[in-house]
């Protein structure tokens, strides 16, 4: 999967009058229609304030298109290779796999089980300010979804990640108790200790592994939400015991398919070995 993590830091503007950014290489650069699409949604988040209601985005035909075409090649890796809590999450949320659903038909099931709420932006934030709101039962998602011509990749986060691969393991307590660990932390390191929380959350919460029924089973958001990623792993991949120090340690790259994996025995465990480690930072 070639997706830039929430936690990647904001870039510059590609042109004038562009809220976001589009890289050269980027599938939607060179369509203006799509461009305008993204700027439009951004001013929407962009107007958004807390506590009004979030605002809901009228997609088109072609937008939900996407959707399905992505649900259609993840739905049977779900079913194989997602972990037992995750899928017990989509039960609970009711995400429909036909139509992309809205963030505030999402926070209704979310908020009252766990407190977290989807929160709308425009595009990548810093990632002191995504990481520190998730310890204010916040996840700062966007609404706006991958170009039409390559529906099994996104260069960032878009709302196929958000909802698909995040916001089912907000239903869960132990996914909200793992977030909020991230966010408090966040919330007094230093520079240099924040890389090192970023690393974590991508191998834990973005690409972390959980041992089920005798085989290898996804938790991240990251695997969950892409195609590519989560049908390559089991061979493609060297999986590692998951120990945090080494983890703050490795860099990765969030263009390019994933060398390294960890994986832990249970969840529980990973939330109990994450409360220690940053305890200590």
């Amino acid at each position: 999967m070639l997706l830039a993590t929430p936690t990647t830091a904001s870039r510059p503007l590609t042109g004038p009058g562009d809220i976001v950014t589009l890289d050269p290489d980027h599938p939607g650069f060179r369509d203006p229609a799509y461009r305008e699409r993204r700027n439009q949604i951004a001013h929407i988040a962009l107007g958004y304030q807390l506590g009004d209601p979030v605002p809901r985005i009228d997609y088109t035909d072609s937008e939900h298109r996407v959707w399905a075409t992505v649900w259609e090649r993840l739905g049977p890796l779900h079913e194989s290779l997602a972990c037992s809590a995750y899928k017990d999450g989509c039960a609970l949320l009711g995400l429909d796999r036909r139509r992309i659903p809205q963030l505030a038909d999402m926070n209704a099931t979310l908020t009252p089980r766990t407190g977290f709420r989807m929160v709308p932006v425009a595009g990548l934030v810093a990632s002191r300010v995504f990481l520190s709101n998730l310890g204010q039962d916040a996840f700062l998602a966007t609404q706006y979804i991958r170009h039409e011509s390559r529906p099994l990749y996104t260069p960032e986060p878009d709302v196929v990640h958000e909802l698909i691969g995040h916001a089912a393991t907000f239903c869960q307590p132990v996914f909200a108790r793992l977030n909020r660990l991230f966010g408090e932390a966040a919330a007094r390191i230093d520079q240099a200790r924040l890389i090192e929380l970023e690393r974590l959350y991508w191998y834990t919460l973005e690409f972390g592994l959980v041992r089920e029924d005798g085989g290898l089973r996804a938790y991240g958001a990251g695997l969950l939400s892409s195609f590519g990623e989560l049908g390559r792993f089991e061979t493609s991949a060297f999986i590692k015991p998951f120990d945090p120090a080494e983890a703050a340690a490795r860099p990765y790259d969030p263009t390019d398919y994933q060398a390294v994996l960890y994986v832990v025995s249970d969840l529980e465990t990973l939330h109990r070995d994450l409360a220690a480690y940053l305890a200590t930072k």
